[in-house]
């Protein structure tokens, strides 16, 4: 009867926001002002670093990196959800949701291990400058990506296997606006306790651990530069800090507060909010935050555009 059950769900019907009844069409258009103006600031950001040879740097190449990421992670949630504020039918089929969790789930691990190997690469900057260039190379930055992709996309394969081999026989309405692990696990019809401790422990693995080390990290850094003698060379290491510092704390933070608890605790309105924040004001955040506060991302922007209106002109 459970196999038969659970070959019957072809499809998740993902409710979202569907008790906000009217309300859906302004959050439709306040998604969407927010979703352009995300793609089009990680897009100014990328061309940017680009197209200014002085960004050509391993932390400006980790932040190309980082906004593509971003932007491909907005991909794979903020399309479908605009689609179903619309819709009287909120339908996914259960190969788009298992693809859009794999794509999610990959995607964000792979962004948590960027923002610890931007870290990295402050600590390295800040506590050990003679050597950076040597230390930080091309290659090692190229390894760096490749390896947070590689971990992320492998832990994403792990927990998709995991709620996917559950036999959904109950319901097939995920109390979310997309496929996201406790939602979708909570609707299994048999007992999911360990797959759930193992899914936690993966969290543990990929929230808790990078964010000891950039904390370690940021002991470092603030005891070198404590020891700089001029003010004016300490608010210059601080300056450089503060944009990736900004990013870490919302990003684990909100991201903590979701999936280092049990899925028994999943409360999900509160938990809607806060997926609201990671998944459609993060990316948003990322580059306002390094474009306001980043002298030399603001001085190329000026350098970028003055040459678009001069060509322009000319």
């Amino acid at each position: 009867m459970k196999r038969q059950n659970q070959s019957i769900i072809t499809e998740f019907i993902l409710l979202g926001f569907s008790n906000l009844g009217d309300l859906q069409i302004l959050l439709f258009f306040i998604f969407l002002l927010v979703y352009v103006t995300t793609l089009m600031a990680n897009a100014t950001i990328m061309t940017v670093i680009r197209l200014d040879r002085a960004l050509h740097t391993p932390m400006y190449f980790f932040l190309f990196v980082l906004s593509c990421s971003e932007t491909c992670y907005t991909l794979v949630i903020v399309p479908k959800m605009l689609t179903n504020l619309l819709s009287t039918n909120p339908a996914i089929s259960f190969s788009g949701c298992a693809a859009q969790l794999y794509f999610f789930v990959g995607l964000a691990c792979t962004n948590c291990f960027l923002i610890a190997v931007m870290g990295y690469d402050r600590y390295v900057a800040i506590c050990n400058p003679l050597n950076y260039t040597l230390i930080v190379s091309r290659t090692t930055c190229m390894q760096l990506v490749l390896a947070s992709s590689f971990c992320g996309f492998l832990i994403s394969v792990v927990v998709n296997v995991l709620v996917f081999s559950v036999p959904f026989c109950a319901s097939n309405r995920v109390n979310h606006f997309f496929c996201d692990i406790s939602p979708v696990i909570k609707l299994g019809c048999t007992d999911t306790n360990l797959k759930e401790m193992v899914i936690f422990f993966l969290s543990i693995l990929v929230l808790l651990v990078p964010f000891v080390l950039i904390f370690i990290s940021y002991v470092f850094i603030v005891s070198t530069i404590l020891k700089i003698s001029s003010v004016e060379g300490q608010k210059k290491a601080f300056a450089t800090c503060a944009s990736h510092l900004t990013v870490v704390i919302v990003h684990y933070g909100c991201a903590s507060f979701i999936y280092l608890r049990p899925t028994s605790l999943y409360s999900s309105d509160k938990d809607r909010l806060v997926a609201v924040t990671y998944t459609v004001i993060t990316p948003l955040l990322n580059p306002l935050v390094y474009t306001l506060r980043n002298k030399e991302v603001k001085t190329a922007l000026r350098k970028v555009l003055y040459r678009y209106s001069f060509s322009k002109t000319g």
